[in-house]
């Protein structure tokens, strides 16, 4: 199992904290890691915290453009959009 299972196992079973340990060591070596800052926009959709997650994917998109953080960006802004009535009233 890769270090990249490991991490997307942890996500699943909810055990955000670990996971967010383990990409944060790896940013740490790594700060162009997209796939870490993917995984820990991830985390933080799943923990409810938007601004966070938007961070985090806007931050692989700038590392790469083709990640597949952007179209969790975009999802992440549909539903904002839909649910926020400042944006549809």
């Amino acid at each position: 199992m890769s270090a990249t299972d490991k991490i997307k196992d942890l996500i699943a079973e909810n055990r955000l904290e670990e996971a967010t340990e383990l990409l944060n060591r790896r940013i740490e070596q790594n700060h162009q890691d997209d796939e870490a800052y993917y995984l820990l926009g991830n985390i933080f959709r799943k923990k409810g915290d938007w601004k966070q997650a938007t961070f985090y994917y806007l931050s692989a998109t700038e590392i790469n453009p083709n990640s597949p953080a952007k179209k969790a960006q975009e999802v992440l802004t549909d539903i904002r959009d839909f649910i926020n009535p400042d944006y549809n009233p």
